[in-house]
């Protein structure tokens, strides 16, 4: 990212600068892609478990799963549902958030925050088998009734090169990435700041 990106660069400092009500985590899992996945061996799994033993609140988790490939060609998004095209756009130039019921209003939130940044679209279903949206570290904590959404340009119902060897660097918007980050620092803050 640019040094003279606005606002938002390095995540670590800008949270230093306003001290939260909140505890906040920035977690880096292991082991979300298969073999692991869905079992308890992904790291998430394990987090998510030691928070639900020992009773420790989460009030938000916000999951970041592929925020780089984005179109704005007509017809560039896709949707595992039947319909969902006629409800959503048809161009790849937004972010999902993705949750379940239980983070309604976690996703609301959140959209809210992200808005200005950039576009985004909001999706909150109840977990549908084949629907794809536990496909990352999110599942977990929606797994012990934990607040959780998913960030994401939906991966491969946009990408084409989505784990295949024309996955490079140079196929990747890094502007709009930074966006992404820009939004989820304003959520997360907004979130880490009201009262307890």
């Amino acid at each position: 990212m640019p040094a003279a990106w606005p606002g938002c660069w390095p995540w670590g400092a800008c949270l230093k600068a306003y001290p939260p009500q909140y505890t906040i985590e920035l977690i880096a899992y292991a082991n979300e892609e298969p073999p692991y996945f869905a079992t308890e061996h992904m790291g998430s799994a394990q987090h998510a478990r030691k928070l639900y033993t020992e009773q420790i609140g989460v009030k938000a988790m916000i999951c970041l799963e592929m925020i780089g490939y984005f179109s704005d060609k007509e017809n560039s998004q896709t949707y595992p549902g039947p319909g969902m095209g006629t409800l959503y756009p048809d161009k790849g130039n937004f972010i999902a958030i993705v949750g379940n019921w239980n983070s309604v209003r976690l996703g609301r939130d959140i959209q809210k925050s992200m808005r200005p940044f950039l576009p985004t679209v909001r999706l909150n279903l109840p977990q549908i088998k084949g629907m794809c949206m536990d496909f990352s570290d999110h599942r977990n904590f929606w797994a012990k009734d934990m607040p959780a959404v998913m960030i994401t340009d939906t991966s491969f119902f946009r990408n084409p090169n989505y784990h295949q060897p024309g996955d490079l660097p140079e196929t990747l918007d890094y502007r709009r990435m930074a966006q992404v980050v820009c939004g989820v620092h304003q959520a997360v803050l907004h979130l880490a700041a009201e009262e307890k």
